[in-house]
């Protein structure tokens, strides 16, 4: 049987979790078939990425814990070129904090405001997708 590492002082090491990820299934394959459509439909898909991605943006900033408005105005999205993808949340090292609020500490009890902002553009961006597929091929 194989020893575990220990830290000094006899206590195991503990790890960090470092934000929120999301993953959704089925988008990899939706990638791969997006990318065998014309650039008229990828270009689609992206404007509604950029409009689902600006909604949660934007409900996470209505809904962020205000002392400073710092989380409000920082919070931010970002897109990656030649992927749909998009990654929205706080990159500033001192908005780190934003992981505080989000699922609360000992003494802060958690107040979410990313993970509410995503489940409700989820039910929102395949009618987003569908809509803006329509414009581009009409």
């Amino acid at each position: 049987m194989a020893a575990r590492r220990r830290r000094s002082g006899g206590r195991p090491a503990r790890t960090r979790n470092s934000g929120v990820t999301v993953n959704i299934r089925g988008l990899e394959a939706l990638r791969d078939r997006l990318d065998e459509l014309t650039p008229e439909i990828r270009g689609a898909a992206f404007r509604a990425l950029k409009e689902s991605a600006e909604a949660v943006r934007s409900d996470t900033a209505q809904a962020v814990r205000v002392d400073t408005t710092n989380l409000q105005r920082s919070v931010k999205a970002r897109f990656r070129n030649n992927e749909l993808r998009a990654e929205i949340g706080w990159w500033d090292r001192d908005d780190l904090y934003a992981i505080l609020h989000e699922f609360g500490t000992r003494r802060i009890p958690a107040r979410p405001a990313l993970g509410p902002a995503i489940e409700a553009e989820r039910t929102k961006i395949g009618d987003r997708i569908r809509a803006e597929v329509r414009r581009a091929l009409s």
